[in-house]
């Protein structure tokens, strides 16, 4: 059995993978795009919009939450839900920054 590799990645790459994660499902995709268009969104909105169930968007939300994209805030009964602007601006220059990587290289690929 081989010794396992400890990999410290930095707080840059981690914060990429998790932005990446958080946008790897297409519902949350929408999700955003719909928030984008909006700037605010009930989460009953939310559903009324695209072709999945409540529970579903309701887990979609969680995730997008976790990863800091979205906030939500609590009014009544229902959760208004927008893009968290901060974030979505470090999600912004730490994608872009890994996109300008790839610019600078010749395709030496086979």
């Amino acid at each position: 059995m081989g010794a396992s590799k400890i990999i410290n990645y930095s707080e840059e790459e981690l914060l990429i993978a998790k932005f990446a994660k958080a946008l790897s499902h297409p519902a949350r995709v929408a999700i955003i795009k719909l928030l984008l268009q909006k700037q605010s969104c009930v989460c009953g909105d939310i559903v009324e919009d695209l072709p999945i169930a409540q529970s579903t968007v309701s887990q979609h939300l969680k995730e997008l939450k976790e990863a800091g994209l979205i906030k939500g805030d609590i009014e009544g009964a229902s959760v208004c839900y927008c893009i968290d602007l901060n974030e979505w601006n470090k999600a912004n220059e730490a994608l872009n920054n890994l996109f300008k990587e790839a610019k600078m290289i010749r395709n030496k690929c086979c």
